[in-house]
């Protein structure tokens, strides 16, 4: 049973970085890992802590950050002014909220549900810290804000790297940026921020001074580093698809698939398969693929939205298109598309085959080379082919058409009415001979062939 909502907790998740040391007209936050754009990675991993309200900060004119969003709030930072004043954008949309607030950023993928979860249980613990910092150490602190500790290992203040001192930037505990803050006086600190640093930017950091100068409590946990990767390049976010396929082959191979050759199958964050499973070289897996039991999948074949059931067979080198159902013990063979369409338990395309917007019906046959035509250039239309009918090789299906259980449809037929049950369908031109007529045209050509060279052959 799904928990309820925490009406003690809200987030505030910044996404308002425009990609340009990506180099991309897409805000950062909508670049993909895995099949999933990093804020939703970040948004799904907030999931299980169920916050109240969540609200995702982002500059002007980002609309397609905001539909990334739904159904959470949206508040925008008018100027690129900081992390602080990023989060100070969210205050109308939190306005009257006590409870705990987590500032997270859009663009840190692999940030855990647990981690979350820590964070939480820090803010909440006895101490009642106004700001709980997520820290960590990384092999190259290099840009990192530093964490400054007392000599009893209280958490100081947060010194960032370009106003840090040569002793200061020694120190190895660095910020993650992310923090759980006391609600109630969250905006209050907010408001006392100040640019006097080297980039003249409200830095969220200051909260940490800030709270200390109130006379409150603040403290940090750690995590580790390749959970707190930020992306900031297209070699981060090479790197960064690199572990998550490491983690989905992992996993995938721990619930009990086999993968023949692990580093050359790409999966999507949200691959389902079952046990048994067999997958080949080359596999790519989209978004919204489910596969059952003891199916196989061979070599080079792409699938993203559909569903295979148990004991089927998959390729080589087939594409399975969103809407693909594919029944129990269907084979689908080389060079064979399905698109929108049902194959029911037992059919087989086995080559060079095209399906869309249709229906095969249990162990119906469909030749090499067999399409549905289901696309006019205004409208898709339904092909269904009934149970156990064999359609030749070569024959073009014309949508909306019905195929009969148990029919048959010849070779090289071009199908544009219904066919009724257990009928033979021919839709051909009549087969001629003119008998000599193949010796005639050879030697026709010779004498042209001699007469373009000079009457030599």
């Amino acid at each position: 049973m799904a928990s309820t909502v925490d009406p003690r907790l809200a987030a505030v998740v910044l996404a308002a970085g425009r990609g340009t040391r990506l180099k991309s007209d897409r805000p950062k936050v909508l670049h993909e890992i895995a099949g999933r754009t990093m804020l939703g990675h970040v948004l799904g991993s907030l999931a299980p802590a169920r916050p109240k309200r969540i609200v995702v900060v982002v500059a002007p004119d980002m609309d397609d950050v905001a539909r990334a969003a739904e159904p959470h709030s949206i508040a925008i930072q008018r100027q690129p002014r900081g992390t602080g004043d990023a989060a100070r954008a969210a205050q109308s949309a939190l306005e009257n909220f006590a409870g705990d607030v987590l500032v997270l950023y859009g663009d840190t993928p692999f940030l855990s549900a647990a981690t979350i979860r820590r964070l939480v249980r820090a803010r909440r613990a006895r101490t009642n810290p106004a700001v709980v910092v997520l820290a960590f150490r990384p092999k190259d602190p290099a840009r990192y804000g530093r964490l400054v500790l007392d000599a009893a290992g209280r958490l100081v203040e947060i010194v960032e790297h370009a106003d840090a001192t040569a002793e200061q930037s020694r120190i190895g505990l660095c910020n993650a940026g992310m923090m759980a803050i006391d609600g109630r006086v969250m905006f209050r600190m907010l408001a006392r921020l100040k640019n006097h640093n080297a980039k003249r930017e409200f830095y969220l950091t200051d909260l940490v001074a800030i709270a200390r100068r109130m006379g409150r409590t603040v403290t940090h946990i750690e995590a580790p580093e390749e959970e707190l990767m930020g992306i900031d390049s297209r070699a981060g976010l090479a790197r960064a698809e690199a572990i998550a396929q490491a983690r989905l082959r992992r996993a995938a191979l721990d619930a009990g698939a086999t993968l023949v050759a692990p580093e050359t199958v790409h999966f999507s964050h949200d691959t389902r398969l079952g046990r048994d499973v067999t997958v080949g070289p080359y596999v790519v897996f989209g978004p919204g693929v489910s596969v059952a039991d003891r199916v196989e999948i061979r070599s080079f074949s792409h699938i993203e939205g559909a569903t295979i059931e148990s004991d089927a067979l998959v390729g080589p080198f087939a594409r399975l298109r969103p809407g693909a159902r594919i029944g129990r013990g269907a084979h689908i063979g080389n060079f064979v598309e399905v698109k929108n369409a049902t194959i029911e338990a037992g059919a087989k395309a086995n080559h060079l085959t095209y399906l869309g917007d249709a229906r095969v019906g249990a162990r119906a046959n469909i030749g090499a080379g067999t399409i549905t035509c289901n696309y006019d250039g205004y409208s898709k239309m339904f092909t269904d082919i009934g149970a156990g009918a064999f359609i030749g090789s070569n024959a073009a299906l014309v949508a909306p058409v019905t195929v009969g259980k148990g029919a048959i449809v010849a070779a090289g037929s071009v199908i544009t009415g219904d066919v009724p049950d257990n009928a033979l369908a021919v839709a051909r031109g009549r087969q001629e001979h003119r008998d000599g007529w193949a010796a005639t045209f050879r030697k026709d050509q010779q004498k042209k062939k001699s007469r373009r060279h000079g009457g030599k052959s």
